[in-house]
């Protein structure tokens, strides 16, 4: 019962472990990039694409949609689009970079998906309050508003244009200063629409950052899928992998590259197999101790009834018919306990769930067959040896008492 109800706990914990701390690592930002095919001049430094912003092609926003109908559409947690542009804000040259806070895309399906920064980049830190989608407002990074806190503070209002002498600059209302500790604190924010007019380019953007919940890589996801077989790709494609949903996107938006980024994907997968790997140790090394208990407990239960044994073999029974009463009786102790320790299992993963993520684990019964079936292989390997032992006991000796 006791090693049955570790067994659930940390099964249960397992199967949600994956899922929550791949959400709790999208605070850390996206973890792939989606950039034009036909892009030169390759520059990419910790997973981070920094290309020059006027070099290569564009992509159609139009087509961002198309990422809630791959086959791991439930696993893109959100996209944002970005486009940078060179501008001058108060006479100064500055860099402009559209983008989405909340914006609801258009699926095939008929139904809308609303993302943004707020989906793939919660761990910036914003003072104020972000800008509306479509708004004539901004947002200034904290280095640059710090380099200039009279004109670039929340409340005032930006004058930006094309060139530093344009005779009719588009005001923008700036309402909040956001930490992220990347370029981003150098640079202007605004709505992607705002930034698409200044650099005339209506419906299109330079790069994409997308957050997918994925599983960490094992060999088969390192593999070129031009050298697997049939069975082989299948469970690649049907595999979250990163490489796996890098690859369908990719096919429904032609001409693009995606790649991961390392520090976001490869930190997120160190840390689930480790967790794993804890979780399996915990799990082994009770179902071991539960193995060393029931083989002490079988040979004290074999030694307290070897009259019963040598009464059975005297009337007829072989070796066979004591060993599988005996068996019968071990499996229907593991059937009661393993269920009870099913139960038990399920209290302890509800709290060590709300402790740890901060919600409790909720139930799995799919793990019951499992444990039962766990529970049946211990309580038949921890009994084989005093069985075997049972199996040759003589019955007159035991008879005489001696």
């Amino acid at each position: 019962m006791v090693g049955m109800a570790v067994a659930t706990s940390t099964l249960t914990v397992a199967l949600e472990a994956g899922d929550r701390l791949a959400r709790e690592f999208s605070t850390l930002g996206a973890n792939l990039v989606v950039t034009p095919k036909s892009d030169t001049l390759p520059l990419e430094i910790g997973g981070v694409d920094y290309r020059p912003v006027d070099e290569g092609s564009y992509l159609k926003e139009a087509d961002l949609g198309k990422l809630k109908m791959i086959f791991w559409r439930n696993n893109i947690l959100g996209f944002t689009p970005f486009l940078d542009v060179p501008a001058f804000a108060n006479g100064k040259s500055e860099t402009l970079i559209g983008t989405w806070y909340q914006h609801d895309v258009p699926v095939g399906d008929g139904t809308t998906f609303r993302t943004g920064l707020k989906d793939t980049q919660s761990g910036w830190k914003i003072q104020g309050r972000w800008f509306a989608d479509g708004a004539e407002e901004a947002v200034v990074g904290v280095s640059l508003a710090a380099s200039d806190p009279t004109d670039f503070a929340v409340g005032k209002t930006i004058d930006v244009a094309k060139t530093a002498n344009s005779l009719s600059p588009q005001p923008l209302t700036i309402t909040g200063v956001v930490t992220t500790g990347e370029a981003e604190d150098n640079a202007i924010l605004v709505p992607l629409a705002v930034a698409q007019g200044f650099a005339g380019r209506p419906g299109e953007y330079r790069q994409l950052l997308v957050s997918a919940l994925t599983k960490p890589a094992d060999a088969l996801a390192m593999r070129d899928p031009a050298t697997m077989t049939g069975a082989e790709y299948d469970k690649w494609y049907c595999s979250p992998y990163i490489s796996s949903i890098s690859y369908q996107i990719e096919t429904v938006i032609p001409g693009t590259s995606v790649r991961a980024i390392r520090k976001v994907a490869e930190t997120e997968g160190r840390v689930l197999s480790r967790i794993s790997s804890l979780l399996w140790i915990v799990t082994i090394a009770a179902l071991i101790a539960a193995g060393l208990a029931v083989a002490a407990t079988s040979a004290t239960t074999v030694l307290e009834r070897r009259a019963e044994i040598g009464i059975m073999k005297a009337i007829g029974a072989t070796n066979f018919v004591v060993t599988g009463i005996f068996l019968t009786e071990q499996l229907l102790l593991a059937i009661v306990g393993g269920s009870i320790g099913f139960a038990f299992g399920l209290i302890i993963a509800r709290e060590l769930g709300a402790s740890v993520f901060g919600s409790p684990a909720p139930p799995r019964f799919v793990v019951l067959p499992v444990v039962l079936g766990i529970a049946a292989t211990v309580a038949i390997a921890g009994s084989l040896i005093p069985l075997r032992r049972a199996a040759h006991f003589r019955p007159a000796p035991i008879l005489r008492g001696e």
